[in-house]
């Protein structure tokens, strides 16, 4: 059974056909208004029997010393999807293109009060490494957890 809910899944990279869908879904999964360089940062819709359900958007970012890390900006789900894979496929789909680009660490910020987000990430191996207090100014609670991934870079040696 599991097999044929999972062929319903898809994705696709975010292009001019479907940036409408991808508006629409960021403004009902999170309570701030982004501009457009965040869409032109989106890596991928979510689709549910050709159903545009879900997105994530990243950017990459320089750490001192030069390292280069991903930085999800949103990862989310409609909540009558949640629970079929989708998010765990988007991340998946990160992961996969970072282990491939050779970077090393991924991070995001979760508030401090979505235990669902939380958890989602701890499953797929995120610590909480900081606390930031105030870092939302217009939802409460204002603070967040930043969350973080290091990847350990598979060798092929012969």
């Amino acid at each position: 059974m599991g097999a044929g809910r999972e062929m319903l899944i898809s994705l696709d990279n975010v292009r001019d056909k479907n940036m409408m869908q991808l508006k629409t879904i960021t403004t009902a999964l999170f309570p701030i208004s982004y501009n457009d360089k965040y869409y032109s940062d989106a890596l991928a819709s979510a689709y549910y029997s050709d159903i545009c359900v879900g997105s994530i958007a990243c950017r990459l970012e320089k750490k001192e010393g030069g390292a280069v890390c991903v930085y999800i900006m949103t990862l989310g789900v409609l909540a009558p999807y949640r629970g079929l894979g989708i998010g765990t496929k988007l991340l998946s789909h990160v992961l996969d293109l970072s282990t491939k680009q050779n970077n090393r660490e991924i991070y995001l910020h979760v508030q401090t009060s979505n235990e669902d987000a939380i958890d989602f990430y701890k499953k797929s191996g995120f610590d909480v490494t900081v606390t930031i207090k105030n870092y939302y100014t217009n939802i409460t609670p204002p603070d967040c957890y930043v969350l973080t991934k290091f990847i350990s870079q598979q060798r092929n040696d012969t």
